[in-house]
């Protein structure tokens, strides 16, 4: 078995990266504010693009944005491949999902600047719409990808200005041409802040990811009558925000009813027509319900359904719901997961294997390559937040334990391919 090499990553210019690429959106609370697909969207991905070229890299593009930085191997195959996206919510923080960007980027500049030549091409991979604040669902670009979404249908959905995804994609000048999809990998890996408290609980420095709970998401429009508030009596409303109050409650109730696992949210809410002196005629939301068991999540599933039709037909109100995203949990590949645990180990990092409570592009990169992730911890379990916060040997840990799993993984292919020729 040959020896990996011993490559460090520079923490302080990765923790310098995060600095410089959180003044784009950067918001007044010390967070960011870059929705997919929108200018400031558009302006990291160029500075993403300029600092792959600049090591060398061929910048790809596929139909549904995803960004592709490839560094050629020795090895005519399908590149191991490591990344996370660069969109962020309206109110995110400096690491979610920019972390796993920019320390792949660092441990590619490792590589260039040691002159190390890997088995397999290397690939850096910025995916689009991870957390469809803007459009819905969330990973709809790796989703295409890995086929869970039709590639029509995912090009076709509108933010809530009517604005559709491509038309977005054209607007700033990232629709590529080559089909989502169309780009086998022979592996994937993705750092991530852990987006909970378990890791600084605990005091460890890595989590070692096996999976991914399954989630599900729907949207509900719930119809009633506008009528004007005062001239109104109480018994003859047909008011749509009291029957989407009373889903709201259930919700919440559907998931403590599924200890200790089971979150079930209630994310947005949209009111109509929005006026305090009119009884309001429609309430359009969605819910969230989430469980690493598929059968619980069914439960939940159906729950949740009845209860929408139930508890407004009561009401003399009508409902019509939809599932927009359905990602059963995830269980990542055994050898990817070993390169981890053993970046870890070799690394010296305190580590604990762990499950992810939230949704992530490996999830649905798993279904077409191996797949795995690397935790880092986050203060206080905050994420989705502006107080976000990793702290700088916390994000080069990362770095330096997701270089050693794409080292680790690059030489299996290697002594794989040997021994085929042997």
């Amino acid at each position: 078995m040959t020896t990996l090499p011993n490559l460090r990553i520079d923490g302080a210019r990765l923790w310098d990266e995060l600095m410089e690429t959180a003044a784009i959106g950067a918001t007044a609370k010390g967070g960011i504010n870059r929705l997919t697909l929108t200018d400031l969207d558009r302006q990291v991905r160029d500075w993403f693009k300029a600092r792959a070229e600049k090591l060398g890299c061929t910048v790809t593009i596929d139909s549904m944005g995803a960004m592709f930085a490839r560094r050629p191997g020795r090895a005519d195959i399908p590149p191991i491949a490591l990344g996370s996206h660069l969109d962020t919510q309206p109110t995110g923080g400096k690491f979610d999902g920019v972390l796993g960007v920019l320390a792949a980027l660092e441990a590619l500049r490792t590589l260039v600047e040691a002159g190390y030549e890997t088995f397999a091409p290397i690939e850096v991979i910025n995916w689009t719409n991870e957390e469809g604040a803007r459009f819905q669902p969330s990973m709809v670009a790796s989703g295409v990808f890995a086929g869970a979404f039709e590639h029509d249908w995912a090009s076709g959905r509108q933010d809530p200005a009517g604005v559709t995804f491509t038309q977005a994609l054209d607007a700033i000048g990232y629709r590529g041409p080559q089909r989502s999809g169309e780009h086998p990998l022979s592996a994937f890996f993705e750092l991530h802040i852990e987006q909970g408290p378990i890791l600084e609980a605990e005091d460890k420095t890595i989590g070692i990811v096996t999976g991914i709970q399954g989630i599900r998401w729907f949207e509900a429009t719930i119809r009633g009558e506008d009528r004007h508030t005062g001239t109104t009596p109480m018994g003859l409303r047909k008011n749509a925000l009291l029957g989407a109050a009373r889903l709201v409650e259930r919700v919440n109730a559907i998931a403590l009813a599924h200890p200790p696992h089971a979150v079930a949210t209630v994310g947005r809410l949209e009111v109509r027509p929005n006026s305090p002196n009119v009884v309001p005629g429609e309430v359009f939301f969605t819910v969230d319900l989430r469980h690493p068991d598929a059968a619980t999540l069914d439960a939940m599933e159906q729950d949740w359904i009845a209860s929408a039709y139930r508890l407004v037909e009561e009401l003399g109100l009508e409902v019509e719901t939809g599932k927009i995203l359905d990602q059963p949990p995830v269980r990542f590949d055994a050898e990817c997961i070993g390169c981890v645990r053993e970046g870890a180990r070799a690394a010296g990092f305190a580590a604990r294997e762990i499950v992810s409570g939230a949704g992530h592009d490996a999830g649905y990169v798993s279904r077409v390559a191996p797949a795995a992730m690397v935790f880092v911890p986050c203060r206080g379990g905050i994420s989705h937040n502006e107080a976000e916060y990793s702290a700088p040997e916390h994000c080069s840990a990362g770095a330096q334990v997701l270089l050693q799993a794409v080292l680790g993984y690059d030489r299996l292919l290697e002594e794989r391919a040997a021994a085929q020729h042997a």
